[in-house]
């Protein structure tokens, strides 16, 4: 895996596997291999840091978060959800080439709009965003959120 960028995250461990002419890794959490695409590797960056540097429980990390918009199906790229199964941080995630600008925000807190986390992470895995949403505002935040708790604090 030597092609794919370092990253602005702790180092991983992935399970990879080359079938043909590409790479897949495997998703432990949804317990399936998975095409090992630049926002893929990405997220599996972002996943084991909200695990080890965030205190999420594995348990509460869900990939593709149903997010239904205007009667289109969308799907949000991680969520972590409180101890009563209610989004908390909703994470958009970018391949480390795509910048992380107004539109990745808009995309974030339209799906927000629906899903009413408390906190947002944008990242393409080099620069990272998080923002706390507090009285209907986002007032973006000087480090990524603990939640351990579940509750956010």
């Amino acid at each position: 895996m030597s092609s794919y960028p370092k990253l602005n995250f702790p180092a991983v461990k992935l399970r990879a596997s080359r079938r043909g002419d590409r790479t897949l890794v495997w998703d432990d959490l949804r317990a399936m291999w998975l095409v090992l695409t630049p926002e893929e590797w990405v997220r599996r960056h972002l996943i084991a840091y909200l695990e080890t540097g965030c205190g999420a429980a594995r348990r509460r990390i869900v990939q593709e978060y149903p997010v239904a918009m205007n009667g289109a199906p969308q799907r949000a790229d991680v969520v972590v959800v409180d101890d009563d199964a209610q989004p908390l941080v909703l994470c958009e995630c970018k391949a480390p080439e795509i910048p992380i600008d107004r539109h990745v925000l808009a995309q974030a807190v339209r799906y927000n709009s629906v899903l009413g986390a408390r906190y947002l992470v944008l990242t393409n895995g080099r620069s990272h965003y998080c923002y706390e949403l507090v009285e209907g505002e986002y007032r973006q935040c000087d480090r990524f959120p603990s939640i351990g708790s579940g509750m956010g604090d």
